[in-house]
């Protein structure tokens, strides 16, 4: 199963110059505000809670797809903030910065193959390439904003969520240059949650 193949009638993206490469295809998989924020200023995701109706937004499917896992520091902290078990066992997990090690790594996680990685994003990818991995999920605002803007990038699926907040931690950032996108879905639930799924035809 491919990454675009979430939803029926979906349809792959084109073929890119680059498709021959042995790395990993890239997808974004991420809520946001309707407003396009991904976090409160503070940080914050309460405005995350809403009665789903028992509704997974095709976040089951989409996992089963993954072989990888690169986030950033910061939300791979706040996800141990949450006093949870590691909701990503199994998945090849790598924690994207630069001033973490693997030493920083608690071993508990290590078990569950989280690792610590500084490589940039075009080098990253290429090693993970190496490995035999196939699909890696790109989660964390500045992680996502750093690989689109080195070009490595494949599918965007955004989750919006029906409340406008007014300011916080935005998706996308500045880029090199425009990133052209082709809509491959759009789907909108009961809870009043819309997803939308894009392929990025034209890296930056």
């Amino acid at each position: 199963m491919t990454p675009w193949s979430m939803a029926p009638g979906t349809r792959a993206p084109p073929v890119r110059d680059n498709a021959l490469m042995t790395r990993p295809e890239t997808s974004v998989y991420i809520a946001t505000t309707l407003d396009g924020f991904i976090a409160r200023p503070d940080h914050r995701l309460d405005w995350l809670e809403h009665d789903s109706l028992g509704e997974d937004y095709g976040y089951s499917r989409f996992r089963d797809t993954l072989d990888a896992l690169v986030l950033g520091r910061r939300t791979y902290q706040q996800v141990l903030g949450f006093d949870v078990p590691w909701p990503y066992a199994g998945l090849r997990t790598i924690v994207w910065s630069r001033s973490l090690s693997n030493d920083d790594i608690p071993a508990s996680l290590r078990a569950e193959a989280v690792e610590a990685s500084a490589l940039g994003p075009t080098a990253l990818l290429a090693e993970l390439g190496g490995r035999g991995l196939k699909h890696a999920w790109i989660d964390g605002g500045a992680t996502v904003q750093a690989f689109l803007a080195a070009g490595e990038i494949d599918v965007i699926t955004v989750t919006r969520m029906p409340i406008l907040i007014g300011q916080g931690v935005p998706l996308f950032g500045q880029l090199p240059g425009d990133a052209r996108l082709e809509h491959l879905n759009t789907t909108a639930f009961e809870s009043g949650v819309v997803q939308s799924s894009y392929a990025v035809l034209e890296q930056p």
